[in-house]
C-alpha cells in the first residue's frame, strides 16, 4: 500500500466520486435538508413574530400579520420540517448502503486481483477489519458528512443573506460565526485527532488479527502453558485501544466546549450589534430581535460538521486504507482477449526469480511434457513449490520465459491457465459447508456420482462413508473438526474433480500414512493418461512414479 498518507481532502474527494451514479439523490437530500434546516431556524422567527404582535410591534412583511395566521404558519412549518427531515435521512441512507455494497463489491474484486502474491505476509485480522468495520465506518462518510456539508454551506449563504437584508454588519458578523464554526473548528479539531484516528484503526485491525491467531493457536498456547503472556499481552493491546479512544473522546470534548463557547459568543454579539445598530436608529426594534433570534437558531448546519470532526477521523483513516487497496497494483495484470491456448505441455526457459531481492531460482530450465509425471525435488528453499506458482502466474519470472503450449505464459489468457491448471497445496483450505459441497468446489454443477468417482481417486471416499451423514457432514472452520491428512485428501479429490490437464501438487502426501500414500499414486498414475502432473516432494517413494525428476 502507498506509505505517504494523503490529506483528509484527498480522501473525501476519492471517496466522494463514488456518489456521481446517485447525484440525483445526493442533491435531493440536500436540497431537504437545507429547507428543513431553515425552517428550523425560522420556527423560532416565527414565533418571535408571534411575540411582536402581542407586543403591537411592526412584523415584518413576509410574514402573518394576525396571530390565528401566525399559529397556522408556524403549525405547517413543523409538519413540513418533518417531513423534509424524513426525506433527508432516507436518500443519505440509501445512497449510504448502496454506496456500501458497491465499495464491498470492489474491495472484493481487488483482493482476487491482488492475490495471493500482494496478500501474503499481510495480516489476517487487519484484511477482516478492512472488509467489516473499516467499510461499515464509511456509512458515516456517505449519510452523515458529504450532505451536511452541502447542507451547511447553501443554509449558512441564505442565511447570511437574510440577515443582511436587515443590514449588511449583522450579514458580516454571521460570516464569521459560520465560517469559525463551520470551518476553523472542524479543520483544528481534525488536525489535533487525525494521527489518533488512524492509530486507532491500525491498532484496531492489529488487535483483530492477534484475536484471531490467539483463538486459533488456543491448543497450542495452552499446551506449552503460554497462556499467561497471551492474556498479558492482550491486556496491553487492549489497555492501548482503549488509551486511543479516551484520547478521541477528550478531543471531541474539547470540540464541544470550544463550539458551545463560539455559539454563545456569536448569539449574543448578534444581539448586542442589533441593539447598538438600534440606538443609532439603524435598525428597528423588531428587526433586533428578529435578527438575534435568527442567529441563535440558525448553527444546527454548521455545528453538525464539528460534532462529526471526531468521528471523521476515524472514518478518513479507514477511507485511507480502504482506497489504498482499491489502488493497489497487483503483482500480475490479467491477460483477455488472446487466442484461446489449448494446453500442451509446458517449459521454462532461463528462469531467474527473486522475492524481496533473494533470488530462490536461478537460470532455470525444463520441459513439462504432455500426458507426463514431472518429479521436483530439492531442500527446504530452493524454489519448488515457487516453480508451480509461476505456472500459474501468479507471480512474473525477473528473467527468461515460462511458457505453455509453446507461448510465454504472459500472452495466455488468465481464463486459460485457470482452466487448464490446478493447484493442490500443502494446507488446503475447506469452508464450513459439507464435505460434498467443499469437493465440488472443483467443478460448478458436478453430480453426485463424479464426487464421489474424485473421493475414490483421492483415496477418501471410504473415510467419508462412514461418517453419520456421510458425504452432508458439515466440516467446521478451515476443517478443523478433520485430521491434516484428512483435508489433504479432500483437496485433492477436488484437485481431481477439477479435471484440468496439467495437475500442480505440493507435497500431496505429506500428511499420509503409507497405505493411503500408495493408493493415491496408484490414482495418479492412472492419470498420466488424461493429464500431466507435476509433482513436488520430499519423499522418495512419492517421486518413484514420476517419469522424469528434477533436482533443484
Amino acid at each position: 500500500m502507498p506509505s505517504k498518507r494523503r490529506s483528509g481532502i484527498r480522501i473525501m474527494g476519492r471517496l466522494s466520486v463514488l456518489v456521481l451514479p446517485l447525484l440525483p439523490v445526493m442533491l435531493l437530500a440536500a436540497l431537504s435538508g437545507v429547507a428543513g434546516h431553515l425552517l428550523a431556524a425560522f420556527l423560532t422567527v416565527i414565533a418571535a413574530a408571534g411575540g411582536l404582535e402581542i407586543l403591537a410591534l411592526p412584523v415584518p412583511s413576509f410574514l402573518p400579520s394576525t396571530l390565528f395566521g401566525i399559529a397556522v404558519l408556524l403549525m405547517l412549518s413543523a409538519l413540513l420540517r418533518a417531513f423534509l427531515h424524513y426525506v433527508e435521512q432516507y436518500c443519505n441512507h440509501y445512497i449510504a448502503f448502496r454506496l456500501l455494497a458497491l465499495l464491498r463489491q470492489k474491495v472484493f474484486s481487488a483482493l482476487r486481483r491482488l492475490a495471493p502474491a500482494k496478500l501474503e505476509g499481510r495480516e489476517r485480522g487487519e484484511l477482516i477489519s478492512l472488509i467489516t468495520s473499516d467499510i461499515e465506518l464509511l456509512e458515516v462518510f456517505y449519510a452523515h458528512t458529504l450532505s451536511p456539508i452541502l447542507i451547511a454551506a447553501v443554509s449558512s449563504v441564505l442565511m447570511i443573506l437574510f440577515l443582511g437584508s436587515f443590514h449588511p454588519l449583522l450579514a458580516l458578523l454571521a460570516f464569521f460565526a459560520y465560517l469559525t464554526l463551520g470551518v476553523l473548528l472542524p479543520m483544528r479539531s481534525s488536525a489535533r485527532g487525525r494521527e489518533s484516528g488512524v492509530l486507532y484503526q491500525e491498532s484496531f485491525g492489529a488487535m483483530n488479527g492477534f484475536l484471531l491467531d490467539s483463538f486459533r493457536g488456543m491448543q497450542e498456547t495452552i499446551q506449552y502453558g503460554r497462556t499467561g503472556e497471551r492474556l498479558s499481552e492482550l491486556r496491553e493491546r487492549s489497555g492501548r485501544l482503549a488509551e486511543l479512544k479516551r484520547r478521541l473522546k477528550l478531543l471531541d470534548g474539547d470540540a464541544n466546549a470550544e463550539a458551545g463557547a463560539c455559539i454563545s459568543f456569536f448569539s449574543f454579539g448578534m444581539l448586542f450589534l442589533g441593539i447598538w445598530l438600534s440606538l443609532r436608529g439603524q435598525l428597528s426594534l423588531s428587526a433586533v430581535l428578529l435578527s438575534a433570534t435568527a442567529m441563535m437558531s440558525s448553527f444546527g448546519p454548521t455545528s453538525a460538521l464539528l460534532r462529526l470532526s471526531g468521528t471523521l477521523n476515524q472514518t478518513l483513516a479507514c477511507g485511507e486504507r480502504v482506497l489504498s487497496l482499491l489502488e493497489e497494483e497487483p503483482e500480475t495484470e490479467e491477460i483477455e482477449g488472446q487466442e484461446e491456448t489449448v494446453f500442451s505441455g509446458a517449459a521454462f526457459c532461463g528462469v531467474s526469480f527473486s522475492y524481496g531481492g533473494e533470488e530462490v531460482l536461478r537460470d532455470l530450465s525444463l520441459r513439462i511434457r504432455e500426458r507426463s509425471i514431472l518429479g521436483i525435488h530439492g531442500p527446504s528453499g530452493s524454489g519448488k513449490s515457487t516453480l508451480l506458482r509461476l505456472l500459474l502466474r501468479f507471480w512474473d519470472a525477473d528473467r527468461g520465459e515460462v511458457q505453455i503450449s509453446g507461448k510465454d505464459i504472459r500472452r495466455i489468457n488468465t481464463a486459460d491457465l485457470r482452466r487448464m491448471e490446478s493447484l493442490l497445496t500443502q494446507e488446503s483450505v475447506l469452508f464450513q459447508d459439507t464435505i460434498a459441497e467443499n469437493i465440488a468446489l472443483g467443478k460448478i454443477g458436478a453430480g453426485k456420482e463424479e464426487i464421489r468417482e474424485a473421493a475414490r481417486k483421492a483415496s477418501v471416499h471410504d473415510f467419508i462413508e462412514a461418517l453419520p451423514k456421510g458425504y452432508d457432514t458439515r466440516l467446521s472452520e478451515l476443517g478443523e473438526n478433520l485430521s491434516g491428512g484428512e483435508r489433504q485428501r479432500i483437496g485433492l479429490a477436488r484437485a481431481f474433480l477439477h479435471g484440468v490437464p496439467l495437475l500442480l501438487l505440493d507435497e500431496p502426501t505429506a500428511n499420509l500414512d503409507v497405505l493411503n500414500e500408495g493408493a493415491i499414486l496408484k490414482s495418479l498414475k492412472e492419470e498420466r493418461e488424461n493429464r500431466t502432473v507435476v509433482l513436488v516432494s520430499h519423499r522418495a517413494s512419492t517421486l518413484g512414479i514420476a517419469d522424469e525428476i528434477h533436482e533443484l
